[in-house]
């Protein structure tokens, strides 16, 4: 490799900061250079971690293999690293898994002949173990997602002056959000959830913001150089790059102004970087002139909240799909075990404990079709509306191009409404939408409190099924074990229906030509998804997969019932049947033995009407 080549790189990467040229130089011989195509590994969860790698070229996705589907988790572009850990501590198998998103070049440099060196640089290996450890510092902070000031991850990396409406500010230099985003940092700090808790909604803005510089570059407002590499930067994002510099809280004032500059000035900046730019120089690439150029917050706002919430309305089915299945199983497996079926807690017939968990099912199979119906609303977009629908600033083809564009990116159908006037106010989708959520919470929630009725006891309750059993339920009461799944699923199911409340209230406050409520009915919609994701996702593998039947007592109840009585009224006539009824709980004695005893029915024909076959369909 050559000499300056690495050099000139490595100045660009945080791991060497604050070290001279002279001392870069001892890198260069230790310094080797490895190409990837798009699509090659460039390591896999379990290989040994020795090697730290520097991105001179190309974006490196980080993933784990152990889901399905694989779960990105971030990606890497020049400039940045991997594996400096190797540094501080001996080799270790990975436990996620990298590969290349487009060509890649690194620089590597094996761990034990990097060791080697710094042993004999002690200045430079202090640095650099300095930096790692700011590095780590920062990671813990954001781990903890709750800090008073998000700029102090980079605390250690100088800052750039940026200049607003309001006057000058300093931006942390590694910062890829900009004056701006600082500003609604300081003036939001209300909720504690920022919009890297919602990926889809970033991806959703980035998406909105590469179709609109397709369509801008169409109709030469941006140079191509400034076309690609805000293209580029957006891709990156969809991915899962940079999301930490997402740190705008989700409930603020304004409309969403905040949530679109933090986009505008992430893209802006990492595009001038793609350029070979310095962060903040943008007289090359603008976060408004160029990023938001014929938008405004009105219709990009919310155009990417219908695009996010398609995103996350797909991964809403796919888990209510996996928890439909594991009913399924187990109506298959409990259809030949007989139960008291009962209405307003009372026996009513037999029935299968089969059919009860096959009701589940169904039920939550309904709100699968009544989610796609609501989110089919948000197919209709006022992308080019730009402030109140009537378009100013963006030339009249500019709607259609950007929403060609948007449909192909995202791969959907994606349609102009018929006045953007209308549609710039109207968050009617939103309102409809999470009225679909909360009907799913109200049946799940259903269903928990028939799992914990069935399961109620063990010796004092129904006691027909049993929970697996989770965690000791009691402090003071040895040998309790609560039915913890579905309790906090049935919380969860309270949570939502709040947030549905929410969005109505929000829903209700527009006035004239915008709904300024906008923010707190997206993270509302946003907070109810994931939840009921997490919640179906622990329902399912944390409670209904492990359920088993109690066979013996859902039989004895059946058989000790008057509710079979019920399967006598075509035979014996209302009012003897209630006769016997009201006799066999008088005495105890079983409708069985009184209609023998009583010479009502034979006993060939009596064990033919009660048969569970004739009683359960």
């Amino acid at each position: 490799m050559e000499s300056q080549s690495v050099i000139d790189c490595l100045e660009k990467v945080e791991l060497f900061q604050g070290l001279t040229t002279q001392e870069l130089s001892i890198f260069v011989n230790l310094a080797s250079q490895k190409i990837l195509k798009k699509g090659d590994m460039l390591f896999r969860g379990h290989d040994v971690s020795d090697t730290l790698y520097v991105i001179e070229n190309g974006s490196v996705q980080l993933f784990d293999e152990r889901t399905e589907p694989h779960q990105s988790l971030t990606v890497f572009s020049h400039y940045e690293f991997i594996g400096e850990t190797i540094l501080i501590a001996p080799p270790h198998q990975h436990h996620l898994s990298a590969r290349a998103l487009s060509p890649v070049t690194l620089i590597t440099f094996e761990r034990d002949t990097l060791l080697a060196a710094l042993s004999e640089h002690g200045k430079i290996a202090l640095q650099i173990s300095a930096t790692i450890s700011q590095i780590i510092i920062r990671r813990m902070q954001y781990a903890n997602n709750r800090y008073e000031n998000i700029a102090t991850l980079y605390q250690a990396s100088g800052q750039r002056n940026e200049r607003d409406l309001l006057g000058d500010k300093q931006v942390p230099q590694t910062a890829y959000y900009g004056i701006q985003t600082l500003r609604a940092l300081e003036n939001f700090d209300i909720s504690g959830i920022t919009l890297n808790f919602y990926p889809d909604f970033i991806c959703g803005l980035a998406k909105v913001k590469k179709a609109a510089a397709l369509a801008n570059f169409e109709l030469g407002n941006l140079s191509e150089e400034i076309k690609t590499a805000i293209c580029q930067a957006c891709d990156e994002i969809t991915l899962g790059a940079l999301h930490n510099h997402f740190i705008v809280d989700m409930i603020q004032g304004g409309a969403g102004t905040s949530t679109n500059m933090n986009i505008n000035e992430v893209v802006a900046n990492r595009a001038l970087e793609i350029m070979g730019r310095p962060l903040g120089d943008y007289q090359y690439c603008h976060p408004n002139n160029h990023v938001n150029c014929s938008q405004s917050t009105n219709d990009a706002y919310p155009t990417a909240i219908k695009v996010a919430l398609m995103d996350a309305n797909e991964k809403l089915l796919q888990v209510i799909n996996r928890l439909v299945v594991c009913l399924e199983d187990k109506a298959l497996e409990f259809q030949h075990v007989l139960k008291m079926g009962r209405t307003q807690l009372q026996d009513a017939v037999p029935m299968t404990l089969g059919q009860s968990f096959k009701a589940f099912a169904s039920s939550l199979k309904n709100e699968l079709l009544r989610l796609n119906t609501s989110s089919a609303q948000f197919l209709e977009v006022n992308m080019g509306g730009t402030a109140i629908g009537t378009g100013i600033n963006a030339a009249p083809i500019y709607r259609e191009r950007v929403v060609h564009h948007l449909s192909d990116i995202t791969r959907r159908n994606i349609r102009l409404a018929d006045d953007l006037i209308e549609a710039t106010h109207d968050t009617g989708a939103l309102v409809m939408y999470s009225s679909a959520l909360k009907q799913l919470a109200v049946k799940l929630s259903k269903i928990c409190n028939d799992l914990r009725l069935l399961s109620s006891g063990p010796r004092a309750g129904l006691n027909e099924i049993n929970l697996p059993p989770m965690q000791p339920g009691s402090s003071i009461m040895p040998g309790k074990v609560n039915p913890v799944i579905p309790e906090v699923v049935n919380q969860i199911a309270f949570k939502v229906i709040g947030n549905d409340l929410t969005v109505t209230l929000a829903a209700e406050a527009g006035q004239l030509e915008l709904n300024v409520m906008e923010p707190v009915m997206v993270e509302s919609v946003f907070e109810s998804i994931e939840i009921l994701k997490s919640g179906m996702d622990t329902l399912a593998t944390r409670c209904i997969t492990g359920i088993t039947a109690n066979q013996s007592v859902c039989e004895h109840n059946v058989k000790s019932s008057i509710g079979i009585v019920t399967a006598l009224n075509p035979h014996l006539g209302y009012d003897i049947s209630t006769a016997l009824a009201k006799e066999a709980l008088s005495t105890g004695n079983s409708v069985y033995d009184l209609v023998l005893e009583k010479q009502l029915m034979s006993k060939e024909k009596l064990d033919e009407v009660l048969s569970p076959e004739n009683m359960v369909q």
